[in-house]
């Protein structure tokens, strides 16, 4: 083999290299362009956690068992299990330091978030990704509360209020 065509062949297996590269290079881009536009976008935006996921959350009254007033019921979102934080602040003393100021430091700069079921026993927030606990009472002739962990993702969740997934259930007196 002479050195014109030594020269030839690694010119060509060089060439061919690029394209190859070129060709996976192109396949990849054709996939991310078809991906959804929010999952491209979010990858793309350096404030990426600040994406919302919309939590509905619902609670069908003819379901619990017992008959309910039709009135709003408050619900708070806690991105900490706050029964938790409770017992960690109250294991030892915190001298100058109150539960707000504790639990505030343990949410790392995430806030609690308001809702409220309406007459229907429907909301409709938009929460940040991860997880949440959902707290909220129900009064009636017994009472229902909720402190639901769940995981938030995607773009939309729905949470179902049901007296299986109750924290206490209590009868008044």
């Amino acid at each position: 083999m002479s050195e014109g065509e030594s020269f030839t062949r690694k010119v060509a297996a060089a060439l061919a290299g690029v394209a190859l590269v070129a060709a996976l290079g192109g396949a990849v881009l054709s996939a991310y362009r078809r991906l959804p536009e929010d999952e491209r976008a979010s990858s793309r935006l350096p404030g990426a956690a600040q994406r919302t996921t919309l939590l509905r959350l619902r609670l069908r009254r003819e379901g619990v068992g017992f008959p309910v007033s039709a009135r709003k019921v408050p619900v708070q979102l806690y991105p900490i299990n706050m029964a938790a934080a409770r017992n960690e602040y109250d294991s030892e003393p915190r001298h100058g330091q109150r539960f707000e100021e504790f639990a505030t430091r343990l949410m790392g700069g995430r806030q609690k978030i308001d809702a409220e079921l309406d007459e229907a026993g429907e909301a409709a927030v938009n929460v940040p990704p991860g997880k949440w606990w959902i707290h909220a009472e129900l009064d009636g002739e017994r009472e229902l509360a909720w402190r639901l962990q769940v995981e938030v993702s995607g773009r939309e969740k729905t949470v179902e209020l049901t007296k299986d997934n109750a924290y206490l259930r209590a009868k008044r007196f």
